[in-house]
């Protein structure tokens, strides 16, 4: 099978089923941020992680297909794929374990730390891009899930708690958020 088929050398691209759509449309834009926040998630992965988040998110990276795939399926097309009802509460139980060991926030925290709890706080911010792209489906008509639209929601909140849990096993601080901050010149 080659790679490269050629039919979108003009701009167009397949969803499930064969019908063509631009590559600048909403969906497309969807798609691409997910596929995005899959290889960010895939940077972070190839790095290191303890192994408790690494397997959470090697299972996101699957799920995100899913998602992904859930998206190009037009609506007159049965989906190939389901994006299980219970993953949202899985997520949440995740983010509650990995709270526990965490001090409470008193007030915002700048992203970063160590490497893996930065790549990860990058891969949140992506995931809420991915959120709003999907949103904006959904603005224009689109019916997305609910299950993805909270899957989505979650996710994000999960790679923030899993970045400070990681900034925590290494030793890393926080970094708080000054609002008064002056630059240093």
């Amino acid at each position: 099978m080659k790679i490269y088929t050629k039919t979108g050398d003009r701009g167009e691209t397949g969803l499930v089923g064969g019908s063509r759509r631009s590559k600048a449309d909403v969906c497309m834009d969807a798609i691409g941020n997910l596929d995005e926040l899959n290889a960010m998630l895939g940077k972070v992965l190839a790095d290191g992680l303890p192994q408790k988040i690494e397997d959470i998110c090697v299972t996101v990276q699957h799920h995100l297909f899913n998602i992904g795939a859930l998206i190009a399926t037009p609506p007159d097309r049965e989906s190939k794929v389901e994006l299980d009802t219970s993953l949202v509460s899985h997520l949440e139980r995740h983010i509650d374990t990995l709270q526990q060991d965490l001090e409470p926030l008193q007030q915002f925290i700048l992203p970063g730390g160590c490497e893996s709890a930065a790549q990860l706080h990058l891969a949140r911010a992506i995931t809420r891009r991915a959120e709003r792209s999907i949103i904006g489906m959904c603005d224009q008509g689109t019916v997305v899930s609910d299950d993805v639209l909270a899957y989505m929601n979650r996710l994000s909140d999960f790679l923030f708690v899993a970045a400070r849990w990681v900034n925590r096993e290494s030793g890393a601080s926080e970094q708080p958020w000054n609002p008064n901050s002056e630059s240093q010149d």
